[in-house]
């Protein structure tokens, strides 16, 4: 068995903004991929990279439903490397906002792969809040979030 997280949230928009929010690099540069931004569209069977150097492998998009991706899940420590696969899935509510749900799952049961995976969960759930600000109101949360970002330094795969 291998670990896993499951995050959840409720956007006030509807599901084709939400969506793109998340498949349209400048958007997603807006709001979560805000240092070196996104490289391109997430289109399924590609490998864009977000931050600058982070490469993530598009498996799936299925328009205003589901993203499927995949992505380091060990780190440069992690011999062999691995992979970690997020599923995001985007459902419409009632009211016209969009419930969206990002699982991701796949690190070993090892030390580094719990820290990790309790990174990533974090980052994840930051994610979601600072859609949630950008789409509702125009707001960059994570503008100047970091240290890293303070000092003018890079970003680093634990500050997703």
């Amino acid at each position: 068995m291998s670990l896993g997280f499951k995050v959840s949230g409720r956007i006030a928009k509807p599901v084709a903004d939400v969506f793109d929010a998340v498949v349209n690099p400048t958007k997603l540069s807006g709001y979560f991929t805000t240092i070196k931004g996104a490289s391109a569209p997430l289109v399924a069977g590609t490998t864009v990279t977000w931050w600058g150097d982070i490469p993530v492998e598009v498996d799936e998009v299925v328009p205003q439903r589901r993203i499927v991706l995949r992505w380091d899940g060990g780190g440069a420590d992690a011999k062999p490397s691995y992979r970690t696969r997020i599923e995001m899935n985007f459902e419409p509510l009632e009211d016209g906002a969009t419930f969206v749900t990002i699982a991701e799952e796949g690190w070993r049961e090892d030390e580094a792969g719990r820290k990790r995976s309790y990174l990533n969960c974090e980052g994840w759930s930051q994610m979601l809040a600072c859609m949630k600000a950008y789409l509702e109101h125009g707001i960059n949360l994570r503008d100047g979030y970091y240290r890293s970002e303070l000092k003018g330094e890079p970003a680093r795969e634990d500050n997703l």
